[in-house]
């Protein structure tokens, strides 16, 4: 039995039920594979299921607000995808009648819309032959088969595109993608896959060699760095000044509090609001610091103080206008102030 029969047979008796399995339709589609980009099927469902009730169609997606739809992706993270849904929903909707393109060439042409998405739609809802390679799929071909290349190199990726191309069942090439995706993601695992169970154990290139846990090989190190963040939480009579994010910076298009980024954690702040704000603590101000929250991004780290100050409301922060605390749930806000103020608000 070849490889790809072997994936098909696999998938029919393993593949989990998902909703985005049960239609064709390229809107919920392309929202399902935007959604589960960096993000985990465990989680990403249950942000899938409240999409589709909160906008049933593209059309729905499009006249929302874009605050709408940044709430409903809140703690998702990597905002710029529910940027990108509404923006692309808006061209479609007034561009394109509200119909998405059917090929591969038109849709990779939305904002958005790569080629791993471009091929998901292509193949889930037209059948057309285009490989889907995802990180899942490299990691299946680059042990089955031995590619031993750096996968985020010029030769690694040009081995993996032809590999995936060439494997591609063409008849049915919207079931083997979804087979290939289904068996990185639950069988050939990246930390502890279960080459136990594994159907394609007896011509697995990095089993035989006992190099499961060396491919696939990156050259591209990821360079953390270290922020830390002072939030002035300064609240006043059931008011509470914010701050939204419009900057090219993390979180664009979020609310968060008044921000004082330093070098390094701080234990008094005084001195930081009269040199930023020429702020005066007077007896009246009271100032309580939490513990430091510690928030990992994919290239960040994030150390968090926040400076809880009352009765400072007077205060005038560039950019930060005021907020009744009642309402401060109904903004899209970074996970990390979320979980601010889910413990201390």
């Amino acid at each position: 039995m070849d490889f790809s029969n072997i994936l098909v047979q696999w998938y029919a008796e393993n593949k989990r039920d998902l909703p985005w399995r049960h239609t064709k339709n390229p809107y919920k589609i392309w929202l399902s594979e935007i959604i589960l980009q960096q993000t985990r099927v465990d989680q990403g469902l249950s942000y899938y299921l409240n999409f589709i009730n909160h906008f049933p169609t593209i059309s729905d997606l499009a006249n929302a607000t874009i605050e709408d739809v940044l709430k409903l992706w809140q703690g998702l993270g990597y905002y710029s995808r529910a940027r990108n849904i509404y923006f692309t929903a808006n061209e479609i909707v007034k561009h394109h009648k509200s119909t998405f393109p059917t090929n591969y060439n038109e849709l990779i042409k939305m904002k958005g819309i790569g080629d791993y998405t471009a091929s998901a739609i292509a193949s889930f809802c037209y059948n057309l032959p285009h490989p889907v390679i995802d990180g899942n799929v490299i990691r299946v071909l680059s042990r089955v088969f031995g590619v031993i290349d750096f996968i985020d190199g010029a030769v690694g990726k040009k081995i993996i595109r032809e590999l995936a191309t060439e494997l591609l069942d063409k008849k049915n090439p919207a079931l083997y993608n979804q087979a290939i995706m289904e068996f990185g993601a639950i069988c050939c695992k990246p930390k502890l896959p279960t080459c136990s169970k594994c159907p394609l154990q007896n011509q697995c290139f990095a089993f035989n060699n006992s190099q499961i846990n060396e491919l696939p090989k990156k050259q591209k190190l990821t360079k953390q760095r270290n922020r830390y963040f002072n939030y002035l939480v300064i609240t006043s009579n059931q008011f509470i000044l914010i701050n939204k994010r419009n900057d090219k910076d993390i979180w664009k298009g979020l609310f968060d509090f008044p921000l004082i980024e330093t070098t390094s954690s701080i234990e008094e702040i005084a001195n930081l609001l009269k040199t930023n704000y020429n702020w005066t603590i007077t007896k009246s101000i009271r100032i309580s610091k939490s513990p430091e929250y510690v928030h990992q991004l994919s290239h960040q780290k994030i150390y968090a103080t926040f400076w809880k100050i009352e009765n400072a409301i007077d205060i005038k922060i560039p950019n930060s206008t005021l907020l009744e605390l009642k309402n401060l749930e109904q903004l899209a806000v970074p996970k990390l102030i979320e979980n601010y103020i889910k413990t201390f608000l």
